[in-house]
């Protein structure tokens, strides 16, 4: 496979885990980061890191909306829940700073 060929696979890979997680509102961040290590924060930060390798600068905000498909603020306030004591527990004894 050429290098063309496999970053196109790859982003449309990437758009699609987009797509899938704009479908699932009802996973919570802390659900993502408690059972795989990562979250929609996560990749922003990863899209924007990634832009600034590349010489794009895409701030914090506008990475979140890619990955969040609108604003943040406005994503927490229709689907965020509280975490439970529970989620917060398996979040503080698998975080790795």
């Amino acid at each position: 496979m050429d290098s063309q060929t496999r970053t196109e696979i790859e982003a449309a890979a990437f758009r699609r885990l987009l797509e899938h997680l704009s479908e699932r509102t009802d996973v919570q961040n802390i659900d993502l980061m408690n059972l795989a290590g990562f979250c929609r924060n996560c990749l922003s930060r990863w899209y924007s890191e990634a832009a600034a390798e590349r010489g794009e600068q895409i701030d914090k905000e506008a990475a979140r909306e890619i990955v969040y498909g609108m604003p943040y603020d406005d994503w927490k306030a229709q689907y965020q829940s509280e975490a439970s004591a529970d989620q917060q527990a398996s979040f503080e004894r698998n975080r790795h700073d």
